[in-house]
């Protein structure tokens, strides 16, 4: 009887406990996806073999092969699941207005972005703080105020490329460099200094040595940044093992230091883009801490991509002897008609933005390596239950939670029917036969709106893309109108990709090549 008794007492104490561990066990499994089924109306569902990691490992590996596997086997929209996120891929290009044109209060960017720039930069966004970058990039990114971007950007530039062009004239020697580092450094230091400010003069005793200390400090920045440009790719995965956590940790805080407000209001000519977003945040009261952490997120948003796709210009022009010649005689005519001509002790080139807009061939094969090199992946929350339309009339739901994107690095940019030869670097493809820019491009005999996105699309399109451009523009022209370069081994192999940088910009190679370049006189 006291045996009995004693068991029903020990059942009681452990029935609660069953439960909760149940109830547990039942919830994690929920949240390992392993309940989830695909309901009437939906696409097709594919998560993969591995609870809640789903196919994240493949996806990573090489994101472009696993979308065209997925793509074969579910057709041109499907859900897979992704690190715990379920997210619908739209591949049909004739489908992307549906995306891009949606209200916010059904597909959000922001949700999105404010969690991966917490991740990556450390950065917590305040409600509605978006508005603010939004204005001011209409202001200082178009425009006037483009133009005198364009113009700070081309005396840092020529300070970056000219500044020991009086010895170099005298044997004019070639040297050698890793093409992937020269490209990298030059353009991302004469960006980062043209939109953070110059040393003042005053503060060195000359100008000469504040140029030469925007030099020295703009070098050393720059190789921290690539030093955590190599951890992105990983850190914005949440995936990167304690050592190389603690060396992101370290240079999150340097950069923090380094772009400091308090850093920044002791230079000269800092742009007007930074000036009015660092005001904008103070006034909507964002701690200082915080708006630090922006400034970083300004960098990589405005530096990490130029000088990569500045390195692809460059390799695919030297690879394609006709490419380069057409935008050579482009660019010296161009330089001529402006009444300016190289030569030694003669002034520098004075590049204006109006010389820029005169460059149609050099613009196709900007575009063109872009339409190679740029891999985003545009992506928006579900914010509420609702029905996804296909071009076709086809109608499919959406759950609330879930994540929806579009990769036109396979679903348009490599397209053999919009492209035909979509792996060719051809620099005149969107050129038409008068020399006007070419915008119909075709799909099955229909035309197709956004034949290539580079810089994203609607809500989350780049807003600094025409301080971008310009940038390669201004690159490609100095080093035209005042180099000879050519590859070290012209029978050099362009280099395969990086593939884990699929997803956040320009696409990096995998090996640098060696190149040499000397005054044109």
């Amino acid at each position: 009887m006291n045996l009995c008794w004693l068991t029903e007492s020990v059942m009681e104490l452990l029935l609660p406990i069953l439960l909760g561990f149940l109830a547990c066990l039942v919830g994690g499994l929920y949240l390992l996806g392993v309940f989830r089924q695909r309901r009437p109306g939906e696409p097709p569902l594919d998560k993969g073999l591995i609870p809640w990691l789903g196919h994240v490992l493949e996806f990573r590996r090489n994101t472009l092969k696993f979308l065209e596997r997925m793509k074969k086997k579910h057709g041109d929209i499907f859900t897979v699941q992704l690190g715990g996120f379920y997210i619908t891929f739209v591949q049909d290009p004739f489908s992307f207005g549906g995306f891009i044109k949606e209200s916010r209060d059904k597909l959000d960017f922001q949700k999105f972005a404010v969690h991966l720039v917490h991740r990556v930069f450390g950065y917590k966004a305040v409600e509605g703080e978006h508005i603010v970058l939004h204005n001011s990039s209409n202001k200082h990114l178009k425009g006037e105020g483009l133009q005198e971007l364009t113009q700070s950007f081309m005396s840092n530039l020529q300070n970056m490329m000219l500044h020991n062009i009086g010895s170099a004239a005298e044997d004019r020697t070639w040297k050698e460099d890793g093409l992937f580092r020269y490209s990298y450094n030059v353009v991302f230091r004469a960006g980062y200094l043209a939109l953070f400010g110059n040393v003042p003069p005053k503060s060195e005793q000359s100008e000469e040595k504040a140029k030469e200390k925007d030099r020295a400090e703009s070098e050393a920045l720059f190789q921290e940044f690539r030093k955590y440009d190599q951890l992105f790719p990983r850190l914005a995965y949440g995936v990167l093992p304690p050592m190389e956590k603690l060396a992101a940790e370290r240079l999150k805080a340097y950069f923090w230091d380094v772009l400091s407000i308090l850093k920044i209001k002791t230079k000269d000519n800092i742009s007007g883009w930074v000036w009015d977003i660092q005001q904008g945040k103070e006034e909507t009261g964002i701690d200082m801490s915080m708006i630090n952490r922006y400034m970083f997120v300004l960098l990589w948003a405005s530096q990490g991509n130029t000088g990569p796709s500045s390195f692809w210009l460059l390799l695919f022009l030297m690879k394609h002897p006709e490419a380069m010649k057409a935008v050579k005689e482009e660019v010296d005519k161009v330089l001529k008609e402006s009444g300016q001509e190289v030569r030694p002790g003669g002034p520098m080139v004075n590049l204006t933005r109006e010389m820029l807009l005169k460059t149609p061939i050099l613009d196709s094969a900007v575009e063109e390596t872009l339409r190679l090199t740029a891999a985003p992946l545009l992506t928006r929350a579900v914010i509420k239950d609702m029905t996804f339309k296909m071009a076709d009339g086809r109608e499919y739901l959406l759950r609330k939670g879930d994540r929806i994107a579009i990769f036109p690095f396979s679903s348009v940019h490599h397209d053999p029917e919009i492209h035909p030869e979509p792996h060719s670097f051809k620099y005149d493809r969107f050129l038409n036969p008068d020399g006007t820019k070419k915008t119909d491009f075709y799909k099955a005999g229909k035309k197709v709106k956004y034949y290539t996105m580079p810089w994203g699309s609607g809500v989350s399109m780049c807003p600094g893309r025409f301080f971008a451009t310009n940038e390669l523009k201004q690159f490609v022209f100095l080093m035209l109108v005042y180099f000879e370069f050519e590859l070290k081994n012209p029978d050099a192999k362009i280099p395969e990709i990086d593939l884990s940088r699929y997803g956040f910009g320009t696409m990096q190679p995998v090996r640098d090549v060696q190149f040499r370049f000397r005054l044109r006189y």
